[in-house]
């Protein structure tokens, strides 16, 4: 099976962002290869949601899951957290008052 880098699943991905009117941006640019990557979703309330993306072994597949969600400081603190643990990680903040982020859209699981 043929896998994306991170770097092309992070542009594509900020792309279709764009063409929906849904601001994304890169907080902490990861290794462009293989580095894992992070979704903040900030609706711009106070509170986050955190996804990563995950192996499923009973669908043998890959989806995203929610990590942590609260209040945004506290999702912060487990970005930073996950940052320590792994310098490679890409960070992507998604801001939408709707909490629209796209990750279960067909295409980027």
């Amino acid at each position: 099976m043929l896998r994306l880098t991170s770097r092309f699943w992070v542009d594509a991905y900020l792309t279709r962002l764009r063409a929906e009117g849904i601001l994304g941006f890169v907080v902490a640019h990861g290794d462009d290869t293989a580095g894992a990557v992070l979704v903040k979703l900030n609706t711009l309330d106070g509170f986050a949601t955190l996804f990563q993306r995950s192996f499923d072994l009973m669908l043998d597949m890959r989806r995203w899951v929610e990590l942590t969600s609260g209040a945004e400081v506290d999702v912060e603190a487990t970005v930073a957290t996950q940052r320590g643990f792994d310098p490679d990680l890409w960070v992507i903040e998604v801001e939408d008052r709707q909490g629209r982020h796209m990750l279960n859209d067909e295409g980027l699981s």
